[in-house]
């Protein structure tokens, strides 16, 4: 416990540990069915436990792998009592996590020797997306970082608008054209005019029609291509929002945006207002892409850094 003390700040702790309280009441309610009147870990524990993180929306195959985990467990250690099932469990979903792609970063921070760092961020309506970029937004900027925003989600007039309302409360710069413009065009203009002032980021939202994907793939395409005209290896991070509360529904986005393009890093957001934060276990642990960010709650600062590490101490607490 000493170590995570260490890494954590206090306030984020605390934000953090509420944002997941109603995953983890919701767990361990089910926990304590599944083991109640048992003394060891058996067969039927382990049965119950499937059962239980399956339904935490863990996933099927994230699921299945930590019960083997837990069974390699068992036949080392012969007798394990239920009432270590709990730090059993941890340890088990943290070594799986760190077998994962996800970086350990506590801090909001961009590449020291990329300028201007391009985040380009998709994910279909609704999931927090331009939320998300306004808290991003917020977080560099209180770092000392320049910033400036691109409307690239051209196909909804709502979109744009609430993309400038995030730059006027966050005091960034953004560049917007009219509904309907061509979203390459936005990106390019966006990605030029962050050079000419020098910005340390430049964050460009996307269309998510999800259900033309042929689509949305060319658009994402052909973003990609403009901006690399003015830098060469923009973007330097395609940003994917999921919804966490929406559980196997995020899954199913994640599968469908990884086929639409190379996406490099996770926000899972709306994780305070559902039991269903497990996602962001099975989402980090199929798709090997790192959960880069997670929003706990609708405040500024309620956007997060993802941390292993904070998260299942959270999670157990």
């Amino acid at each position: 416990m000493s170590f995570f003390k260490k890494i954590f700040s206090k306030e984020k702790k605390e934000t953090l540990d509420k944002g997941l309280e109603k995953t983890k009441s919701s767990f361990f309610s089910k926990l304590t069915k599944a083991v109640a009147g048992k003394s060891k870990v058996d067969d039927d524990v382990l049965d119950n436990l499937e059962e239980v993180l399956v339904s935490s929306d863990v996933g099927v195959d994230t699921t299945l792998k930590i019960i083997e985990r837990i069974e390699k467990r068992v036949s080392r250690d012969k007798y394990l009592g239920t009432e270590e099932l709990n730090k059993i469990l941890r340890d088990e979903i943290a070594g799986l996590l760190s077998e994962t792609n996800s970086e350990d970063d506590t801090e909001f921070t961009v590449p020291k020797n990329t300028k201007p760092y391009v985040l380009m961020v998709v994910g279909v309506n609704g999931v927090g997306k331009t939320t998300t970029i306004g808290k991003l937004a917020s977080q560099f900027k209180k770092r000392g970082l320049k910033v400036v925003l691109g409307a690239a989600d051209t196909f909804r007039a709502a979109a744009i608008d609430q993309l400038q309302v995030w730059a006027d409360r966050t005091e960034v710069p953004i560049i917007r054209q009219e509904m309907g413009s061509d979203p390459a065009s936005v990106a390019f203009d966006t990605v030029t005019s962050g050079i000419n002032q020098e910005a340390d980021v430049i964050i460009i939202d996307t269309a998510g029609r999800l259900h033309n994907k042929v689509n949305l793939m060319n658009e994402l395409s052909k973003i990609k291509r403009v901006m690399q005209k003015v830098v060469p290896d923009a973007p330097h991070d395609v940003l994917l929002v999921l919804d966490g509360s929406t559980g196997q529904n995020a899954f199913e986005q994640a599968k469908q945006f990884t086929k639409a393009t190379e996406v490099t890093s996770l926000a899972v957001t709306k994780l305070d207002g559902t039991a269903k934060g497990g996602v962001v276990i099975g989402i980090s642990d199929q798709f090997q892409i790192p959960v880069k960010y997670i929003g706990v709650g609708e405040g500024i600062d309620d956007l997060q850094v993802f941390n292993k590490f904070e998260f299942i101490d959270s999670f157990f607490k």
